[in-house]
């Protein structure tokens, strides 16, 4: 990170955006949420949160593990309690896991703290990026194409509740998809403006 005067980081877009509310970055295993938050971060200068990552830092375990000792009730609730707290206290662009957005408790907060972003991307990209990694544990079972295509199925109504939709396509790179993400906000005054 480059220091400008008085040892103060530079960060790339910072007084280029104001960004009013934390993005919430929705939508399946695999659709890009991190990667893509994080590009968006760096471009709009705010900081990238990840519910995930925070939850396995609380836990000192990996969301696998936690799914195996705790089970899925007890991850969803400390999920809630830490989207919460990120939403209450930062503004930035925060991914969150898969399944977060099904909660319509964690929709309510979402909608009332920033707005929900759902990277819209169809069965076969989705498959084309998880199908070769083993750190998703909903997926791992006998049939895991069969077992992706039944969450893809159950959850997209869920997603469709969204604030604001991006289509994801194979053509585009994450760089790509930051860009239309940023369209999409300044299209919502209350969300994002350009300051320069």
């Amino acid at each position: 990170m480059q220091m400008i005067g008085g040892g103060v980081p530079s960060v790339p877009g910072a007084g280029e955006w104001n960004l009013k509310k934390t993005v919430v970055m929705v939508g399946m295993m695999g659709a890009g949420k991190t990667a893509v938050g994080r590009a968006l971060a760096t471009r709009l200068g705010v900081p990238f949160l990840d519910s995930d990552a925070e939850i396995e830092a609380a836990a000192t375990m990996s969301i696998a593990e936690i799914f195996e000792r705790d089970g899925e009730a007890f991850f969803r609730k400390r999920e809630t309690e830490v989207m919460n707290r990120l939403l209450e206290n930062q503004r930035g662009i925060l991914s969150t896991g898969g399944g977060a957005f099904l909660s319509g408790k964690n929709r309510s907060i979402i909608s009332q703290k920033g707005v929900s972003v759902w990277l819209d991307a169809d069965l076969s990209l989705l498959w084309s990026s998880v199908k070769h990694k083993n750190t998703r544990p909903l997926l791992r079972t006998d049939g895991p194409y069969e077992t992706l295509k039944t969450l893809y199925e159950a959850r997209v109504p869920s997603y469709r509740q969204a604030d604001l939709s991006v289509r994801s396509l194979p053509a585009y790179s994450i760089d790509d998809m930051a860009g239309h993400v940023i369209d999409a906000l300044l299209e919502r005054a209350d969300v994002l403006e350009k300051t320069t």
